[in-house]
């Protein structure tokens, strides 16, 4: 469902501004933003009662926005700077280019030919490599801790 919603959102909530500092200033707050609400799914992973269904959610969730926000800020860069990528891109063509480009597999249909795309493409490369290996590991762990206090529910020295 929560998929769902983000996929219509970013189709149809209005990207027609171009790349701008401000909207530089968004991709950062973005940012920040998943990361709070990684955090905050980190504190409901922990108390929930199906650890493992709410960090798959979890994961689910945040990477998407992840996507959908690199994604925005691609479509929305080659707006404003045309040949940023050597082709236009669409909703559709950023989405695909920020998946390619988190999944390394890297067709080489779509590049980024600009500084600036070159630049948020590496920040994206980055976070999705910290995504991958500290925020999993991070899930897997509260996981484990979650799963261990249902075990021994007495016992809170397991934390």
């Amino acid at each position: 469902m929560t998929a769902t919603v983000f996929l219509t959102a970013y189709y149809l909530l209005p990207s027609d501004r171009e790349f701008t500092g401000g909207t530089a200033v968004i991709l950062v707050l973005g940012t920040a933003g998943i990361l709070v609400l990684f955090l905050w799914e980190i504190h409901e992973i922990e108390r929930s009662p199906r650890p493992m269904l709410r960090a798959a959610e979890a994961l689910v969730s945040v990477l998407l926005l992840f996507l959908l926000l690199f994604a925005t800020a691609y479509h929305l860069l080659e707006r404003a700077e045309p040949g940023s990528f050597n082709e236009p891109l669409t909703r559709t063509d950023a989405l695909y280019f920020a998946l390619t480009t988190f999944s390394t597999v890297g067709y080489g249909d779509i590049t980024a030919r600009s500084q600036p795309a070159r630049v948020i493409v590496m920040v994206q490369m980055t976070g999705g490599l910290l995504l991958l290996g500290v925020a999993v590991r991070l899930v897997v762990d509260t996981v484990k801790s979650a799963l261990r206090r249902q075990a021994s529910p007495g016992d809170r020295s397991a934390r």
